[in-house]
């Protein structure tokens, strides 16, 4: 039985990522409430990433094996080791994939169904 008060979960990331697709089939399938945010077509919010930032999930935010991070020169990496955000925010495919939210707190980061039983 579908549970009305279920979680609105708030997914960031790109369409063509594999992880952000299995993470939304999974969703539909399952018929939880969620909405996707495109960081290629749509950014991100500074105060967002802010808060991301801030929460324990922050070590795990910035995707250190995506090609984005891999084309950066070594003083941007050293750079964004100490103050990500401007990076983030420059070039959002960094951030590690997919992002869950509640629409304000990160729930997790990266696809892993028994991570979200929780939530739906």
């Amino acid at each position: 039985m579908l549970n009305e008060y279920r979680i609105h979960l708030h997914l960031y990331g790109i369409p063509n990522c594999d992880s952000c697709r299995a993470a939304l089939k999974w969703l539909t399938a399952r018929n939880v409430p969620h909405t996707f945010h495109d960081f290629r077509k749509e950014g991100v919010d500074a105060q967002e990433v802010e808060r991301w930032l801030a929460s324990a999930h922050a070590p795990y935010l910035v995707n250190h094996r995506s090609a984005t991070w891999r084309q950066l020169t070594d003083e941007q990496k050293e750079a964004a080791r100490s103050d990500p955000l401007p990076l983030l925010l420059e070039h959002p495919t960094l951030i590690k994939r997919p992002v869950f939210t509640d629409g304000e707190t990160i729930l997790d980061i990266g696809f892993s169904p028994d991570n979200l039983d929780d939530y739906i």
